[in-house]
């Protein structure tokens, strides 16, 4: 009986960040969110009451922007004692709004790499965020056609591989998730089997932020998605 692990077939990739442009953005909006608040809260301090606010209010909201602008306001009230005026909760709003339809910038390496892996294997975008938002993003990327199978999810989670490599695959054992959040796109799907490749962004949401499996044997780490079509010839 062989001992080799079963082949690769299934391919899932990240989207924001793994794909294209995202934190930089948030970044942008919150520097704009600090210069409103300036006559209330020191920039670091105002930082960490909203971080705190997202990390609450994930579960009520989920992830992506419009958790963000509400969490934006939330803190604004409570850096305020309630006294934020409306002009602020207005232009907070606004920036929102222009995150929500802001154009898609998608990465280096991207398209040309899904290009040629489709041609070998199912390739699956697993994200999560808002709906609506993913999808706008995805259709502007002109990406779309690159994949078998879209899931956006409220989280990912190791149950959540098992189900997408399921359904869109032939199990976890025969699959690999690509992204940048070693929390959320490579630990669960190492934990559910999968190969998990960490493709580092130059900025990544402190709430994503995880020490590296290094001593898991299905955990790699690329520079870049360049790098992918080769990792995986030398996996085979």
């Amino acid at each position: 009986m062989s001992g080799r692990p079963p082949a690769l077939s299934t391919i899932g990739f990240d989207a924001d960040d793994t794909l294209w442009q995202n934190e930089r953005f948030f970044r942008m909006t919150e520097a704009h969110f600090s210069e409103l608040l300036a006559g209330y809260a020191e920039a670091d301090h105002l930082s960490e009451r909203l971080l705190a606010a997202e990390k609450r209010n994930i579960g009520s909201y989920g992830f992506g922007i419009k958790g963000f602008t509400l969490s934006m306001i939330e803190t604004a009230i409570e850096v305020t004692d309630g006294k934020v005026p409306a002009r602020v909760i207005n232009d907070i709003l606004t920036a929102g709004r222009d995150m929500l339809s802001h154009p898609v910038e998608t990465l280096p390496h991207a398209a040309e790499t899904l290009e040629r892996l489709a041609r070998s294997y199912r390739i699956v975008l697993v994200t999560k965020g808002d709906l609506f938002d993913q999808e706008r993003k995805l259709a502007q990327s002109g990406l779309g056609d690159f994949f078998d199978a879209v899931e956006i999810v409220s989280n990912k989670t190791t149950a959540t591989y098992e189900r997408v490599f399921v359904r869109h695959g032939d199990g976890a054992q025969c699959a690999m998730m690509v992204g940048n959040s070693l929390k959320s796109d490579v630990l669960p799907a190492i934990d559910a089997g999968s190969w998990g490749v960490h493709v580092p962004h130059d900025l990544t949401w402190a709430l994503e932020q995880a020490e590296a499996p290094r001593k898991a044997a299905r955990f790699r780490r690329i520079d870049h998605l360049g790098q992918l079509p080769d990792l995986i010839a030398a996996l085979a």
